[in-house]
């Protein structure tokens, strides 16, 4: 086996997709490097990653001109310029997924942020770009708002593979785990097929940390200082054995004899906020089985230059709990914490969503009049 960290997580179970998108990357050999010698095995995708790729290159311009030529209005631009990198990379992607039969080789697509609290718009937006794309190998991202749930449950029940994003807490696991659950029964009970159908829960690591210990950071005791950097890891590996209780147990099997398939967790957020914490602690950390951990270009760097592969997520969870009783005791509420960290990422989103729409408005009308 080659010595590379990267390539060594899938012998632990771990699938490790690329957390970024440009053009440039799609046809310079960038992207088939990370598949030929990484193990690269998805890719995600997200609005801040397109604005910096759209905004911060030229790579778009020759497009971005025709388009203008052709008076194609602000959001016609964008659609054309995401949509044909999505199935571009679902076409890179597409010799996986055969060759896994559909376990990986998957490209993450987000609906419009804007819908995050719309749960019909939500759905109607989902099964249009799935079939714009028109690629078995995409996935749409709908968030873990209250709205993204009920959205969920019914795109899973028309087959549409789903990456559910923005989630930091136990309450919005078990809401996403339901809401898949349910989808499939639907799915199953309407006579279609289950077997094809993916989907991820994404959970956000480093976010949960930088919360925290801003906390106790402010309480300044002995008891605070020792589980500063502790809280994101031990949250996800509690989560982790939800996972396996529910999809290795009564919750999933009926589903799992018809067909059904395990939705994975996904570690995302996990590039290190604290620079005095290790660079690929969130990786190292939380490697095991059945998960799929995306990671951005230089946590990919950092990994497969000094990251260490063991399985890490089933090791030392009684240590995990008691450090979430810790928090507690010191007065500091999870809960509350990460329902702001989804209220935030959901406005994060939605303002990169749009200074996307200001950028390409701009180089719309510079390319106009040009």
């Amino acid at each position: 086996m080659s010595d590379n960290p990267l390539v060594k997580l899938h012998a632990h179970g771990q699938s490790f997709w690329y957390d970024n998108i440009r053009r440039k990357y799609l046809f310079d050999g960038t992207l088939r490097d990370l598949l030929a010698n990484d193990g690269l095995r998805g890719m995600t995708s997200n609005p801040s990653i397109f604005a910096k790729a759209i905004g911060g290159s030229d790579d778009y311009d020759e497009q971005m001109k025709a388009l203008v030529a052709a008076g194609a209005s602000v959001d016609e631009i964008y659609e054309a310029l995401v949509l044909e990198d999505i199935r571009t990379a679902c076409d890179l992607f597409a010799p996986l997924y055969a060759e896994s039969d559909g376990g990986d080789g998957y490209v993450s697509l987000e609906v419009s942020p804007l819908l995050a609290n719309d749960s019909a718009g939500t759905i109607a937006e989902a099964v249009r770009l799935f079939s714009a794309v028109d690629r078995p190998n995409l996935m749409i991202k709908v968030p873990a708002t209250p709205a993204g749930i009920p959205a969920i449950k019914e795109l899973i029940s028309r087959g549409i593979n789903i990456n559910i994003t923005l989630m930091f807490n136990m309450a919005h696991y078990e809401a996403v785990a339901q809401a898949y659950l349910d989808g499939l029964h639907k799915l199953i009970v309407a006579g279609g097929d289950p077997t094809h159908v993916a989907s991820v829960a994404s959970f956000f690591v480093s976010r949960v940390d930088s919360a925290v210990d801003a906390q106790l950071e402010a309480i300044g005791t002995p008891a605070a200082a020792a589980l500063m950097g502790k809280a994101a890891i031990a949250n996800a590996k509690v989560v982790y054995q939800r996972f396996l209780e529910i999809f290795h147990g009564e919750p999933f099997a009926p589903l799992q004899a018809a067909g059904g398939t395990r939705q994975r967790l996904l570690w995302a957020s996990t590039s290190t906020k604290n620079p005095s914490y290790p660079d690929t602690m969130y990786i190292d950390e939380l490697i095991g089985p059945e998960t799929v951990n995306t990671m951005p270009p230089a946590t990919i760097d950092a990994f497969r230059d000094h990251g260490v592969v063991a399985d890490q997520l089933l090791a030392d969870v009684a240590e995990a709990e008691a450090q979430l009783a810790g928090l507690t005791s010191l007065g500091i509420d999870l809960s509350a914490i990460t329902e702001t960290l989804q209220e935030e990422g959901v406005d994060s989103f939605a303002k990169a969503f749009a200074e996307l729409m200001d950028t390409i408005e701009s180089k719309r009308e510079r390319l106009a009049g040009s």
